[in-house]
């Protein structure tokens, strides 16, 4: 029986682990590379993990295996959140094919604040929306 859940397990961690690998080749922009990247590879870690302390019932394995775990979740969102955070100020151009920015107008340059309202003065297009494909390769 635990032979069955090892494998279910460990197939599930290894099949997100490649999605997250095709999702960085498929996805058009920076942003939805890491988004895809992040969640799926932190999915896919922590399941192979798991079935490492379920594979070594060693306390000091199992302790370990949960230990990492919940620094990866607690770690990797916060660190793509201010990767992609600084990808956008510094300008990396969003997909073509983006609908909504909702960061638009609300960076003050000469601050380096976000601020809550959107400035005054703004509504000209964005110029974080890549134009064409190239721009975001």
């Amino acid at each position: 029986m635990i032979d069955i859940v090892l494998a279910l397990l460990s197939t599930v961690g290894a099949l997100s682990i490649l999605f997250a690998s095709i999702g960085i080749l498929r996805m058009p922009d920076f942003y939805l590379r890491l988004s895809v990247t992040v969640k799926a590879s932190t999915l896919g870690v922590g399941l192979l993990l798991i079935c490492a302390a379920i594979m070594f019932p060693d306390v000091s394995v199992t302790t370990k295996a949960i230990a990492i775990i919940f620094f990866l979740i607690i770690t990797a969102p916060i660190g793509a959140h201010m990767i992609g955070r600084a990808a956008y100020f510094t300008g990396t151009p969003l997909w073509k094919g983006t609908i909504a920015d909702q960061l638009a107008g609300m960076y003050d340059e000469e601050t380096h604040k976000l601020e809550s309202e959107e400035n005054e003065g703004d509504d000209k297009e964005n110029p974080n929306i890549a134009k064409t494909d190239e721009e975001t390769e």
